[in-house]
């Protein structure tokens, strides 16, 4: 017997210093606004499996990388034409380097190109978490249609960009970043940063949103015991939650 209409969707949701579990929470909610949809849901690329058998990826981690051997079973996922819906850290590598102060470097090692070279870029840096103006670069294309620039509280995500990109919200940042991060190879001749784009990759396609940073009390240990402020992001704005629902229903769609 077949599955009928069900889409299968596998949400990888796990990693370091952001409050996971409001992600996933808030990521299934909307997920259920579906009725088509049936998900699992993991904390890595373990799985690898039951993700490659599934219609689409949907990701929300930090620091979290496959094995070579998941690298390549989600490159043949994604090149064989389905889509993977990547949001926020899902593209980072973080070294945390101690000071003689106590204090930290941050290193951003380019350790699986492979993997970034599918995502289509890979996080090196961020300025310390401000309002910024997230402006609409293509205000016709349907993921996009009919919302308004808008402001958020977010990291303003800095990346090295692999392949093919159409681009469909940026923002714009151009200085150092003389702060935590030791690398600066993100820098370019023009200050436009991509912040939610689509990235042809074989026969399929990434749609990666660098928006949603979030983090609780004790998601900073051990290197904080308990985080002074929690931080919310883009999560604060219903823009966000909008483009994170046209994000599944392009997910559902198959490729053309």
């Amino acid at each position: 017997m077949g599955k009928s209409d069900r889409i299968d969707v596998y949400l990888i949701a796990g990693g370091k210093y952001h409050n996971i579990d409001h992600a996933r929470l808030e990521i299934m909610k909307l997920l259920a606004e579906q009725p088509r949809i049936k998900v699992k849901v993991g904390a890595d690329y373990s799985d690898i499996d039951a993700i490659c058998e599934s219609d689409f990826i949907i990701t929300y981690t930090c620091d979290v990388l496959p094995t070579e051997e998941e690298t390549k079973r989600l490159s043949e996922f994604v090149r064989s034409g389905k889509k993977w819906f990547a949001t926020h850290g899902t593209n980072s590598i973080l070294r945390f380097l101690p000071k003689d102060d106590g204090s930290f470097d941050v290193d951003t090692p380019e350790e699986n190109v492979e993997f970034m070279e599918i995502l289509g870029s890979q996080f090196m840096s961020h300025p310390p978490i401000h309002e910024y103006q997230v402006e609409i670069t293509q205000p016709d294309h349907p993921l996009v249609k009919d919302i308004p620039p808008f402001k958020v509280d977010d990291e303003l995500y800095l990346c090295k960009f692999h392949g093919d990109h159409e681009v469909l919200l940026h923002t714009h940042w151009s200085e150092k970043v003389d702060e935590g991060f030791i690398s600066d190879a993100w820098m370019k001749e023009t200050d436009v940063q991509p912040v939610y784009y689509i990235h042809p990759y074989g026969k399929g396609q990434v749609l990666y949103l660098t928006l949603g940073h979030c983090r609780g009390k004790y998601d900073m240990q051990p290197i904080v015991e308990e985080y002074p402020v929690p931080e919310e992001g883009a999560w604060r704005t219903e823009e966000f939650y909008e483009l994170l629902r046209r994000g599944i229903v392009w997910a559902m769609e198959p490729t053309a």
